[in-house]
């Protein structure tokens, strides 16, 4: 039984590492930043294997929360250095933040929206690829894509009237 479960848990990994490292890598724009996300979520996989009932959906849904932790991070580091060098600063700070960028305005959406929109747009999954992997009917899925895009709308909107 033992055996069986190691080697499921090895193809599983031989199968999935590589694409879910590939769209970590997307996300976070750092190899490997990319890999340690992409190895936790395995590890975390590990934990639970007997629980798990959908591998993939739990390891994309893992990999999405870790990269936004890691983007929470990297934008707490961010606001820690502006104030840091705030004197020093070439851009006030009312015009960066006139200027967003799209992954803090998705990292600022919703898990119920953000979780749809980086598997979709970011992993290049299809919608009823998505619905699997989240357990969500796939008109759901298509209404939650939609509610995110006219968020990312209207934040890029006012950012674009305030810019002028």
């Amino acid at each position: 039984m033992k055996r069986s479960r190691e080697r499921a848990a090895a193809d599983l990994f031989a199968a999935l590492y590589p694409r879910l490292a590939g769209w970590c890598r997307r996300l976070v724009d750092d190899d490997e930043t990319a890999h340690e996300i992409a190895s936790e979520a395995f590890t975390r996989l590990w934990a639970r294997w007997t629980a798990v009932a959908e591998p993939q959906g739990f390891l994309y849904v893992t990999a999405a929360n870790l990269v936004r932790d890691h983007w929470r991070k990297l934008e707490r580091e961010r606001r820690a250095v502006r104030r840091a060098t705030a004197e020093a600063a070439v851009n006030p700070p009312a015009q960066q933040a006139a200027d967003p960028s799209v992954r803090l305005l998705v990292q600022s959406l919703p898990d119920r929206l953000r979780v749809p929109i980086l598997l979709h747009y970011y992993a290049d999954m299809p919608i009823r690829e998505v619905s699997v992997l989240t357990g969500r009917k796939e008109g759901t899925v298509k209404a939650d894509l939609h509610a995110a895009r006219e968020l990312l709308r209207a934040h890029l909107g006012r950012s674009l009237d305030h810019a002028r």
